[in-house]
């Protein structure tokens, strides 16, 4: 994790320089509505707290960080930490009731951002104070480090002049729109474990829903996602990727490096990592490989094309 702490400067690594002349939104009283995510000027009020952007909204953004300072998530569909990254952010933002504003981009959707911000794994997480980028960590933390975190990076903001707050026209919390439905409660209960960084518990959770009910996808989908997280807890990827290249037919060694990848948003290097590991062994040692592939693919969503193309390569090495 970047350190934040007081007395920390901001870092120039990262150029946004390319995303400041991006086309503005409407000025208002303009014919049309604004476009989708468009973000606002700095004028003390938001359409929301949170908000999604744009490759092309994304320097009014920049120029909304001279007020107040501005938390970057970037976070794709198929990134299964990602999803339980961005509503423990968005809790956290509101909770601070104007002090900082979430910015949230969807890494397939505007590769000039990822680029800018040279994702190379997701969720990351980037504060931008005055136009200028300040990393703040990658990867699913639990809530209460997200707290920690946001109160060191205000804390560097009020040092660089950014003090500001805004005000939201509308907000998630506050909208008359439809209510989520309540969770059911052993969902609740591995939801708030999850929140507690207390992934044994959300694990056990989600098997008893499943016990309960076979069919409940949603279960089954989120407990392949928390063992993914559980298991990639306290892993060195440096360390991970020498004992795999020590080892290259150890299982747990490729196994660890694998999950690395996956929640890292390196996902065709794990899949091909597990398929190649797959190739060389003998037909009583591919079970295991076999079973970790399909849990991954249930991460990732069998939709995706990513797992698409695996599956295609493992049926071609099955038979």
């Amino acid at each position: 994790m970047t350190d934040v702490s007081p007395g920390a400067t901001l870092r120039g690594a990262v150029d946004l320089s390319s995303l400041r002349n991006r086309p503005a939104a409407p000025p208002a009283g303009s014919a049309g509505p604004p476009a989708e995510g468009a973000a606002p000027a700095p004028s003390g009020r938001v359409p929301s707290l949170v908000m999604d952007v744009t490759d092309a909204t994304f320097g009014q953004v920049l120029e909304l960080s001279r007020t107040v300072p501005v938390v970057v998530d970037l976070w794709a569909e198929w990134c299964g930490p990602c999803k339980q990254l961005s509503p423990a952010l968005e809790r956290v933002v509101r909770e601070l009731n104007g002090r900082i504003v979430l910015a949230k981009v969807d890494v397939d959707a505007n590769p000039q951002l990822a680029q800018a911000f040279r994702a190379q794994s997701i969720p990351m997480v980037v504060g931008v104070v005055a136009g200028q980028p300040v990393p703040l960590f990658t990867g699913a933390v639990p809530e209460q480090q997200v707290r920690e975190v946001f109160a060191q990076f205000l804390q560097l903001a009020a040092q660089n002049g950014v003090t500001g707050t805004v005000a939201a026209d509308a907000d998630g919390a506050d909208s008359d729109g439809p209510v989520e439905p309540e969770l059911p409660p052993l969902h609740a209960e591995a939801a708030a474990a999850i929140e507690a960084g207390d992934y044994a518990t959300a694990v056990s959770a989600y098997e008893r829903a499943l016990a309960e009910n076979p069919r409940d996808a949603d279960a089954r989908a989120a407990l392949g996602q928390v063992r993914l997280l559980q298991r990639v807890q306290g892993l060195d990827l440096v360390a991970a990727r020498d004992a795999a290249a020590a080892a290259p037919r150890d299982l747990d060694a490729q196994f660890a490096v694998a999950d690395l990848d996956v929640a890292g948003g390196h996902v065709d290097d794990a899949f091909a990592r597990l398929l190649d590991l797959f190739s060389v062994l003998s037909d009583d040692e591919r079970a295991p490989v076999r079973e970790r592939l399909l849990e991954l693919f249930g991460v990732i969503g069998d939709a995706d094309p990513r797992v698409i193309r695996a599956r295609g390569r493992l049926a071609s090495l099955l038979f």
